[in-house]
């Protein structure tokens, strides 16, 4: 491929990479601002050049060893639901916005220890950087089979590194507190990590069934070379040590690269992403690892002979095919895991280079009498900057300090430097004990151990080397990156420990580490526990937060404040509470040592001993805990009275049905009756009348009556019901049997009418526990409400089956459906529809109502369905036994 045209090609990618950036900065939809996935692939960020080039390299060079950088996150992600959970808490209610903010604040909020950390995690990455650089130019040049030239105006990876430059500067800088979400830039993330891993599982498979006829070929060509089965195992005790350590390191950076921690921590936007990220993300890193060794051992097949660097394995093998898709594809994956690490990079380091080295040993002075504009431009200046430095240094380093090196042996040094950090930072958050002194001098004397061992050597010569000041206490065995981070981190810890128990910590240090450990017990009420004694106006902090916000934010700000707490506006006297709240206003914008530099400027801090910081914070404990009780009865008595009130309610309802069901009692009494009087006067008043119309009239006489004492039985039988006065008889019975008992008597009706009735049974075992006389009674209301509806000649069935461990029964009939919105009501008292087409049948209209008592008692469920052609009644019974009850 051309030079030029991949060029193009590039510059197109980068103007796809802006116009998804700028798409969802401008849409801010949920797709983009609250997708988890789009979170959990941001994390992918961590899958850099190393990963998509170097990992290949190592699988060649020193076979499993690559795995270890992968199998300490896997490990550790699960706890991600604890600590992460815990350090974004601690990091969202102190406006952290980055892990140099997060150190420095958790010990006393020291602008040194914030400086400290900064420099460890720009001198780490910066070369990381430039190792991004170095693989998307080599690839370049590999790809449109040109040199790599010395004169950078003709390198066109340099153009390219510009753009990424001015890319990450825009859309870096887009808000000017640095702990918002920057939703363009992890959409962008997103999008690219998804990439990466599509082309590399293409490559993947091109390479196993492409050039090779699967695994087992690779496996049967690459086990003919000479250090195949060396390189196939960990190397033994020695080589396993090698791998604990390894993997220890790979565990300390998924916490504490600057990158992670700013995709991790800082652009999470909702607790409950981590359940998708701690499953999503090592599943991720899997995929990416699937192919890594077919890849390499196919390299060493292909290229036996040829003086080639593996780690580019994955463009060499497609490009020697004359397969330039897939060439060109792996090129954009590698460019894309390269883009990614270097965008999300500078941002980071920029945060801390502005917040934690420029403005605080730099600025200050200016920002206290400048406007809001002024401030606020000046800052976004300060990060545009930063990160354009960042990015043009690591292309420094590229091109004339790392040149030779391999990409893996950079990204280790880079994961050592960082690891310096891992004492002070899990201190952070689990022990109360550290302190300031310690987390400076431990990770001073860690870095030191790391430039000493495995920094310095390489400008050397061996002599020099071999003097002894390189090698700290060699452990024979140990690989020189582990040996190093064995004794960097054993000496940066136990310094870190044994000054931490030997010094009083200042009180502030211990304010925070209150704060930072138990943080779930202070993040509603964290200002609360902020402790500070001393004289300080609103209005003079005011005008500091002017110069940042402006006029209408402040005031916004101090209303929110007020309305928290309870203030009156005219009161002007600022407590603890407001100075924390005015401290993380400002830390976004300028990093939490110099908010805090501002505010002390214009107040006056007494001095708190120890032992009074002890009581404070005991007492706010003890108020804390207080107040979760008080708020927890104050939950009971609020769900009391929703009770109390639904049961108002319910007693409101109750007493309207009863008036409702006399009032239909009396209706249903009196129509019988009104046909009783009818008739009597009739026969009363006619002595002519006919014998035969006489008899007629006395049997309607006599029907209404057995209507009228059959309503009143149903009355009477439901109420004994409903009162629990008929206790149920539970035996082992038949449930055939029993239907066949109910249905008996009803033959001759079905036969009068020409209805077709079947039995479906279904059954293995047909005994079953319940009370025969009242399922009897349930069958025979049932199967008589289906004959009142159904017309001649229609069909009535009933199934019997098992399902879900319950007994069913179906009953169908094929009689006028319920109208949708009556089914609700069917078993009602009284129930009649609303529908006038539907005729209200002869009988007291309680058997439904009787028939779910009877079923409700038995454990059991009653229900109605329309169906295409018909009714059916569904009666679900318990299979297991069913204790002796009441009804």
């Amino acid at each position: 491929m051309s030079s030029p045209l991949l060029f193009i090609l590039v510059v197109i990618y980068l103007g796809l990479l802006f116009f998804i950036a700028f798409l969802a900065e401008k849409k801010k939809s949920n797709f983009w601002v609250n997708n988890p996935y789009i979170y959990s692939l941001s994390l992918a960020v961590y899958c850099s050049a190393w990963t998509y080039y170097g990992s290949i390299g190592v699988a060649a060079n020193q076979g499993l060893e690559f795995l270890a950088v992968y199998i300490g996150p896997v490990i550790i992600i699960p706890s991600w639901i604890y600590i992460n959970t815990k350090i974004i808490r601690i990091s969202r209610v102190n406006k952290i916005s980055s892990i140099a903010d997060f150190i420095s604040l958790r010990y006393g909020n020291s602008r040194f220890l914030g400086a400290l950390v900064a420099t460890v995690c720009i001198l780490a990455v910066i070369p990381y950087i430039g190792l991004q650089i170095k693989a998307i130019s080599e690839t370049f040049h590999l790809v449109t089979l040109t040199e790599n030239s010395d004169n950078i105006l003709l390198d066109s990876a340099t153009y390219v590194v510009l753009i990424i430059a001015l890319f990450s500067a825009y859309y870096g800088t887009k808000y000017v507190d640095a702990s918002e979400k920057r939703i363009g830039i992890v959409s962008a993330l997103a999008f690219e990590s998804f990439l990466k891993l599509i082309f590399f599982i293409v490559l993947g498979f091109f390479v196993v069934y492409g050039v090779f006829n699967g695994f087992d070929d690779i496996y049967e060509r690459a086990s003919k070379l000479p250090d195949f089965a060396q390189k196939n195992t960990i190397n033994g005790l020695d080589g396993g040590f090698n791998w604990f350590l390894m993997s220890i390191l790979s565990m300390t950076a998924i916490f504490l690269l600057p990158r992670q921690f700013h995709t991790t921590i800082i652009e999470n936007r909702t607790e409950k992403h981590l359940k998708t990220a701690i499953w999503l993300f090592p599943l991720y890193l899997l995929l990416m690892n699937v192919f890594v060794f077919p890849i390499a051992w196919g390299g060493k097949v292909l290229f036996l002979n040829e003086n080639v660097n593996p780690e580019f394995y994955s463009i060499l093998i497609p490009q020697k095919l004359g397969n330039i898709l897939v060439t060109a594809m792996v090129f954009f994956g590698g460019l894309s895991a390269c883009i990614s690490m270097i965008i999300i990079s500078s941002i980071s380091l920029s945060v801390m280079l502005s917040n934690n080295i420029i403005i605080p040993y730099g600025w200050l002075d200016n920002f206290k009498t400048e406007t809001e504009n002024a401030n606020n431009k000046t800052i976004m200046n300060i990060r545009k900057f930063s990160i354009f430095s960042m990015i043009i240094t690591g292309f420094i380093f590229y091109k004339y300090l790392i040149s030779d090196s391999t990409l893996f042996s950079v990204g280790l040094i880079a994961f050592e430097l960082t690891a310096q950090l891992a004492p002070s930072f899990f201190g952070a958050i689990f022990w109360r004990r550290g302190s300031f002194s310690g987390a400076v001098v431990g990770i001073i004397a860690g870095v030191l151990i790391c430039y000493l061992n495995l920094i310095l050597p390489n400008y050397f010569d061996t002599t020099y080397q071999n003097s002894g000041l390189f090698k700290f206490f060699t452990i024979p065995y140990l690989s020189p990156v582990a040996n190093t981070f064995f004794w960097s981190l054993l000496v940066n810890a136990g310094l870190f420990i044994m000054i931490s128990t030997n010094v009083v910590a200042h009180y502030r240090e211990r304010n925070f580490a209150e704060l930072f450990v138990d943080i779930n017990d202070y993040i509603r009420s964290h200002e609360n526990a902020y402790i500070w004694k001393g004289t300080a106006n609103i209005s003079d902090i005011r005008k500091i937060l002017t110069r940042f916000l402006g006029e209408k934010k402040t005031e916004q700000a101090l209303k929110i404040f007020n309305l928290k707490y309870n203030i009156s506006d005219e009161n002007d006297t600022a407590d603890s509470r407001f100075i924390k709240f005015s401290e993380n206003l400002l830390s976004g914008r300028i990093g939490t040592a110099s908010a805090k530099i501002l505010i002390e400027g214009v107040t006056k801090e007494d001095k708190i001993s120890l032992p009074e910081v002890l009581r404070i914070l005991e007492e706010s404990k003890e108020n804390i805990t207080l107040n979760k009780q008080l708020t927890e009865q104050s939950r009971q008595l609020t769900k009391l009275s929703s009770e109390l009130q639904s049961a108002n309610q319910n007693l409101l309802v109750k007493d309207k049905e009863k008036d409702e069901f006399l009032d239909t009692v009396a209706h249903e009494l009196r129509t019988p009756l009104t046909a009783i009087r009818a008739t009597s006067e009739i026969l009363m008043d006619d002595d002519e009348m006919p014998l035969e119309i006489r008899k007629d009239f006395l049997e309607n006489i006599i029907t209404e009556s057995d209507r009228l004492n059959e309503i009143i039985n149903d009355i009477l039988y439901l109420d004994k019901l409903e009162t629990g006065e008929f206790p149920l008889q539970i035996q082992r019975n038949n449930i055939i049997d029993t239907f066949h008992k109910a249905v008996k008597p009803l033959i001759h009706l079905f036969e009068q009418r020409n209805l077709h009735h079947s039995e479906v049974n279904l059954l293995e075992n047909e005994f079953y526990e319940f009370d025969e006389q009242r399922i009897i009674q349930v069958f025979q209301n049932i199967l008589g409400n289906a004959l009142k509806f159904t017309n001649e000649q229609g069909m009535i069935q009933t199934k019997f089956q098992q399902k879900e461990n319950r007994l069913k029964i179906s009953i169908f009939n094929t009689g006028k459906t319920i109208p949708e919105e009556d089914l609700k009501y069917i078993f009602d008292k009284f129930y009649q529809s609303r529908n006038q087409n539907l005729q209200k049948p002869v009988g007291s209209g309680l058997g439904l109502a009787i028939c779910k008592k009877i079923i409700d008692a038995h454990g059991g469920e009653i229900a109605v369905k329309n169906k295409d052609i018909g009714v059916s009644f569904e009666i679900y019974l318990k299979t297991e036994d069913v204790e002796t009850r009441k009804i």
